[in-house]
């Protein structure tokens, strides 16, 4: 039988091709028609240190970034001894033999690739080494090597014929190399399925910024951190295209300042930020909330407080980005599963915010941040846009002119961007009336409380379809959220094949509780896992809060993914106790 997929890593020195041999692998594959998912883990250290690249590759679509290691390409004895304990029974260790001899080992396969002396005495250009690598990886899964040179040619011509012969060579050596010294490759040879030209590699980042530019963000402030930064910098590249700025602001306090001015000013605007720039952030949310104003806050999650670490996987920030603020503050949070979802989520956390007139986080974390998936090209010609209600002039206002903060049915009131005729007011942090006059009464305090939160309550409904997997009879659920659903759904069809019957959901809307998508999940469900990568439970709790009854928290807290071989441990124990 025919190996389905593969996982491969290659570690080693940032800086030394490990990221550049893990992007032209993925790159290549997917033109050649592998379904390709990626995961890398660079180091915290500003220049340096260790960093791995990680692609999964198969004939059809993948979940999660695979358990066990099947090829672990090791540049030095750094990367064999941090990561040779991923690799499954009988994998394959291959070595830069220039730079470590790894102890012999019945557990694997080991052989010697002399990447470094290749590139150096047969090619005069030791640069090139991370080709070679590419080279030799590729014809260890049976790859087509024409979609490599084509690569290569796109991305080396423009620097001159001598330097793009050295690196079409470099592919070729590392090919002859592993078919001549590396028998028995058959094991690790996979189908690729059709190639297609309407698929893109992007990251998860990158389809964000994707999603926010077809929403219509025109304006963008943001400081740079780990791992939100790729947004900013894809955005700088494209946003002026369409007319559209780019600020680096000089910190997190002065980037939502500004999106909150373009905003107010009628522009769709956002920032990217993770867990500390939250923090620094909370005080302009509750100017959001309070003055109405859209704003869009992309928060990639990152592990621990602090600075924590700062490259590292975790969703610990939802109690914060749903209940964190003085007073009460209302907000939307979305959470995108997968890097396709992460085009379609910004668009929604869009949508949201303009309609409601309110602050939205979308929270991303760092798996979907530097993840890369071969995705569906997107379909932006069936998107569907929302804007704000505007003040039209001449319209009925009432005899004290244009009424900003109006009491209405909904909660939301025409919103007139400065410079309209008789669409004057003032957007204040101060508890106000409907002109937007400041005031303190208990009576106008409880009316815009009132106000303020049945927007949320209308958010709530409209909250985007969730993800559903699995068995709608089973008795054991799973309610998830954020990339963690990838691991679950594969885990899903695990449990099947064992013949366990499970059912799960991912809410795209975290908060508020979509009740009226999770409650019919719900019935029937003798038990519900909450797998999620935080120590607390943080999802579990204000399930249990809003529902009432018990829920059993499944979590992780290493600064890693969830494994599909943890989750799978979790329904099978559940059924143990309940079938």
């Amino acid at each position: 039988m025919a190996k389905r997929d593969l996982v491969i890593r290659v570690a080693g020195e940032a800086g030394e091709g490990v990221l550049s041999t893990g992007q032209l692998i993925t790159q290549g594959a997917a033109r050649a028609g592998f379904g390709v998912l990626t995961d890398s883990v660079p180091p915290a250290e500003i220049k340096g240190g260790h960093s791995f690249f990680q692609i999964r590759l198969s004939d059809h679509r993948l979940y999660s970034r695979g358990d066990a290691l099947d090829i672990l390409l090791a540049f030095n004895e750094e990367a064999y001894t941090k990561n040779i304990k991923e690799l499954a029974p009988g994998g394959l260790l291959i070595y830069d033999s220039a730079e470590f001899t790894p102890p012999e080992s019945s557990a694997y396969r080991s052989y010697a690739l002399p990447l470094t002396d290749l590139a150096k005495n047969q090619l005069q250009f030791e640069l090139a080494k991370n080709v070679v690598a590419v080279g030799a990886v590729a014809a260890l899964f049976g790859m087509n090597m024409e979609f490599l040179n084509t690569l290569i040619r796109e991305r080396f011509t423009r620097k001159g014929e001598d330097v793009l012969n050295k690196n079409l060579r470099a592919l070729e050596l590392g090919r002859r190399y592993v078919e001549e010294h590396i028998p028995d490759r058959d094991a690790l040879k996979i189908r690729p399925g059709a190639p297609a030209t309407d698929r893109i590699v992007v990251s998860g980042n990158q389809a964000l910024a994707i999603g926010a530019l077809v929403a219509g963000c025109r304006r963008y402030a943001g400081y740079p951190i780990t791992p939100a930064t790729d947004i900013m910098e894809f955005l700088a590249a494209e946003l002026p295209k369409m007319g559209g700025v780019v600020i680096q602001a000089e910190d997190e306090i002065a980037a939502i300042g500004m999106v909150l001015g373009a905003s107010y000013a009628g522009y769709k605007a956002m920032t990217a930020t993770s867990g500390p720039g939250v923090s620094l952030m909370t005080e302009m949310l509750g100017l959001a909330a309070m003055a109405e104003v859209p704003a869009v806050i992309v928060d990639c999650q990152r592990a621990g407080p602090s600075t924590g670490m700062p490259t590292r996987h975790e969703q610990g920030d939802l109690l914060f980005c749903a209940h964190g603020g003085h007073g009460e503050l209302p907000r939307v949070v979305l959470a995108p599963v997968s890097v396709a979802d992460c085009f379609t989520q910004a668009i929604n956390a869009f949508n949201l915010s303009e309609e409601f007139q309110t602050p939205v986080i979308l929270l991303s974390d760092t798996v979907l941040a530097v993840r890369t998936e071969s995705i569906p090209r997107p379909d932006v010609a069936n998107v569907r846009l929302v804007e704000r209600r505007r003040y039209v002039p001449n319209g009925t206002n009432g005899h004290d002119g244009f009424l900003r903060y109006r009491l209405t049915e909904d909660g939301v009131s025409p919103m007139a961007v400065p410079g309209t005729p008789g669409g004057q007011y003032v957007a204040t942090g101060l508890e106000h009336n409907e002109a937007g006059r400041p005031r303190y009464d208990p009576k106008t305090h409880a009316e815009f409380t009132r106000k303020r939160f049945r927007k949320l309550a209308g958010a709530a409904m409209a909250a985007p379809p969730p993800h559903r997997y699995g068995d709608p009879s089973a008795e054991l659920g799973v309610i998830t959220w954020g990339s963690t659903w990838g691991a679950v759904v594969e885990a899903v069809d695990a449990a099947a094949e064992r013949g366990l019957k499970v059912d799960a959901i991912a809410p795209r809307m975290v908060w508020p509780i979509p009740d009226h998508q999770l409650r019919p999940f719900l019935e029937g469900k003798r038990q519900v896992l909450v797998p999620e990568v935080n120590y607390s439970g943080q999802f579990a709790q204000l399930l249990q809060a809003h529902f009432c009854r018990e829920f059993t928290p499944v979590n992780t807290y290493g600064g890693q993914p969830f494994k599909v071989a943890e989750l799978l441990a979790a329904m099978e124990g559940v059924h143990q106790r309940v079938g």
